[in-house]
């Protein structure tokens, strides 16, 4: 995948910076394998606003994709290399030798007619999936398992690489994209090679429309707001928030941390804020 930079015939395409998408294959997603999907508009089951400057877009499907992995020793075909609006990374659909279909997500240089395979006896081959006791020290992989069969949770958006530092008796320590040393169980599988489209954090969407069509609705600034609706509002003339950034119900939004306990932190070796 390249960066395309379009030429300035309108204000919109001025700044309009996009991923060349001529490496995928020209086809309809494989239908047996898409869901619809609800738009909530950021609401929760009470019809609350919980996520803000969600709402609109384009109308997606969802496409189950894979994640397990557990079709083991069955050698499967890349049939086309697909866009997935719901994520940043593109996807590959497979073949089995048995007929049966399935999406994956694309490492990077899979190609169609590239072979893939899971279980303990695959190669160390792009894009094959297996126990991480059995990948060589080194490895670049994605797609990792926190815990054995859940399937892969970590390491799963586009350019994403993390890498296999050690092993240690029933565990392996493994280096994440944010620099963090996470311990996992040798059992826990990954796949091999990095996540393609790597050129996604490059692109500019160039004009507010194209947000739009995302999904993504406008950010109102808080020292724009008046003192009801937010901590940073008010003041005569325009001002400067007159206190540190906060959010509407007054967090701290630099520095101030929010991380709470969970009980996989017993994992982490190494954070990734040192």
């Amino acid at each position: 995948m390249s960066i395309k930079i379009h030429k300035p015939t309108s204000a919109g395409t001025r700044h309009y910076v996009s991923v060349s998408r001529e490496t995928l294959t020209d086809k309809e997603p494989e239908k047996s394998l898409l869901v619809s999907l609800q738009k909530t508009g950021g609401r929760n089951a009470y019809g609350r606003i919980t996520a803000r400057h969600k709402g609109g877009g384009h109308k997606r499907k969802y496409r189950i994709i894979d994640w397990q992995r557990n079709k083991t020793e069955v050698p499967a075909t890349v049939t086309a290399i697909e866009y997935d609006p719901n994520r940043s990374a593109n996807l590959a659909l497979l073949t089995y030798a048995d007929g049966q279909k399935s999406y994956i997500l694309a490492p990077n240089g899979l190609a169609v007619g590239d072979t893939v395979v899971s279980g303990p006896g695959a190669d160390i081959k792009l894009g094959n999936c297996l126990p991480m006791v059995n990948i060589p020290l080194g490895t670049v992989i994605h797609n990792i398992e926190m815990k054995i069969g859940k399937g892969a949770q970590m390491v799963r958006s586009a350019g994403a690489a993390a890498q296999l530092m050690a092993k240690d008796g029933h565990q392996v320590l493994v280096k994440l994209p944010s620099g963090e040393v996470r311990r996992f169980h040798k059992d826990c599988r990954a796949c091999i090679g990095q996540v393609g489209n790597v050129e996604y954090g490059s692109q500019k969407l160039g004009k507010a429309g194209r947000a739009r069509w995302k999904g993504i609705r406008p950010s109102v600034r808080g020292v724009a707001m008046n003192p009801v609706d937010h901590p940073m509002g008010g003041g005569e003339g325009k001002s400067s928030g007159g206190r540190h950034p906060c959010s509407p119900w007054g967090t701290p939004a630099k520095g101030y941390k929010t991380r709470k306990r969970k009980a996989s932190d017993r994992d982490i070796v190494n954070k990734r804020n040192k």
